[in-house]
């Protein structure tokens, strides 16, 4: 367990027994740093992920910075956070070579946090820092969006691009359109080319509110918007477990967060850029590159593929929760075949990287902290096996010149897992112990499969299905 204690805050024999607040034991080492890091998010993925590894770049001495975390919108941490004098702890636990692993760290880079529906001349404030290096940024899916009507006298903006073209713009005119005093932006929402889209937004407001060619050439040249893609399951405030770790650690913390061990961040941008968040040096999982692709298909072939290629004939199998699955040596050997000999084949990456990721997907599948049931993930299957199962099976059938007898099993059993029969109104599966769940995903979907599976006839019903092209676009 690593814990940023102070000698004077270590009790000989335990922790305390009273318990305080984690501003009043732990000491805020890092946050007093200059504030490089402006974060647009302060909700517990980018409080995982971004921030804890500026703290260990912070504590490794290779960075001297702290972060200004930004709600996003009006309601949100900024009362606890501060509360707290930025201070939390971050439990990260999960399985590794077969055995449960937890490692604890309290994060101690954290300035502030903002709110600027109630001070929007805080964040303005922050565009005229010399200091400021970086914009990272986690506005959910829709936050890199266009919205129509904001303007640069709102305070703030509507939309996210629009509160960035506002910023930059005052950072514009307040160093004169120095070259130097451009930011790197680290958009972590996930959207494909998340950087690219974040940029063409902000140009498209300069344009709209007449700003100036001056400062859309400065907005081009002096700043860098990279595209990323994201990797780490993060479990957020442990509300079942509070007792557990007020006992551990001997403090309250009311912003308590936990994740998986696992952590990947690939930027696709100008490695002249990299050192501004030196994160990269860490034994973070960083990747700078020139093109993200191939890292999403992996991830989205490899993680979310094994997901979905094993996940619904587990739960036929009798299996409620992924976790345990892991130990049927029967499915395991399953999903690792699908992995090894039909998916990591159509992937271009070294093939040591491709395994090195695959063993990763191992742990976290089994990984004792988390409960993820599989129902859960059978939410929407249909759309899921287009996009993360069906392009492997494909470009395998391509490649090889026959089927992948593993992903064609599990196309099989994503039809059976669909038969089901209207129950008060509700499409319903039964497996063989006679288990009955929702069958839940599109109108359209659950519609189809009710009519086929009537007709009795599995090799109709594997027809209608292969040819129904309405939902494959492999």
């Amino acid at each position: 367990m690593k814990m940023n204690l102070t000698k004077s805050e270590q009790h000989v024999g335990g922790l305390y027994n009273n318990m305080s607040m984690i501003h009043e034991k732990i000491e805020k080492v890092y946050g007093n740093y200059p504030e490089k890091v402006l974060q647009f998010g302060e909700g517990n993925f980018l409080r995982a992920f971004v921030d804890w590894m500026i703290d260990k770049a912070n504590r490794d001495g290779i960075y001297q910075g702290s972060i200004v975390l930004c709600q996003p919108i009006a309601q949100g941490l900024k009362d606890m956070i501060n509360a707290q004098d930025g201070i939390y702890t971050l439990a990260m636990r999960g399985a590794e070579n077969g055995q449960a692993v937890e490692n604890i760290e309290v994060i101690t880079s954290v300035s502030r946090c903002i709110n600027p529906y109630d001070n929007y001349d805080a964040l303005m404030e922050l565009a005229k820092s010399p200091d400021l290096e970086v914009i990272v940024s986690n506005t959910t899916e829709a936050g890199i969006a266009y919205h129509a009507g904001d303007k640069p006298t709102d305070r703030p903006p509507v939309a996210f691009p629009a509160k960035i073209t506002a910023f930059l713009y005052e950072r514009y005119q307040a160093f004169c359109g120095a070259k130097d005093k451009g930011l790197l932006f680290l958009p972590v929402e996930l959207i494909d080319n998340n950087g690219e889209e974040l940029k063409r937004i902000v140009l498209q407001y300069a344009q709209e509110w007449n700003l100036g060619e001056d400062f859309i050439g400065w907005v081009e040249t002096a700043n860098a918007f990279t595209s990323t893609l994201v990797d780490r399951i993060v479990t957020g405030y442990p509300r079942d477990e509070i007792s557990y770790f007020e006992d551990k650690l001997g403090y309250t913390d009311h912003i308590i967060d936990t994740s998986e061990l696992f952590n990947l961040w690939v930027i696709e941008g100008d490695r002249k850029w990299a050192d501004r968040l030196p994160v990269h040096k860490t034994s973070a999982n960083v990747i700078w590159t020139d093109d993200v692709k191939p890292y999403k298909k992996r991830k989205v072939r490899i993680l979310n593929g094994a997901h979905t290629s094993t996940v619904l004939a587990a739960y036929l199998a009798g299996y409620d929760i992924v976790r345990d699955f892991m130990n049927d040596e029967v499915i395991r050997t399953f999903m690792n075949n699908v992995i090894y000999n039909e998916v990591i084949p159509t992937i271009d990456l070294p093939k040591e990287e491709l395994e090195s990721f695959a063993s990763a997907v191992n742990d976290r599948f089994a990984n004792p902290y988390i409960k993820h049931r599989i129902l859960d993930i059978a939410l929407n299957s249909c759309s899921k096996f287009n996009a993360r199962c069906l392009p492997t099976l494909l470009d395998y059938t391509a490649e090889k010149g026959k089927l992948p007898k593993y992903l064609t099993f599990s196309f099989a059993a994503f039809i059976k897992f669909y038969q089901g029969e209207k129950k008060d109104g509700v499409y319903t599966g039964t497996r063989k112990d006679g288990t009955e769940y929702p069958l839940r995903d599109d109108a359209a979907v659950i519609d189809f499969f009710a009519d086929i599976w009537n007709t009795g006839d599995a090799e109709a019903v594997a027809h209608a299905v292969l040819s129904h092209t309405e939902f494959w676009t492999g």
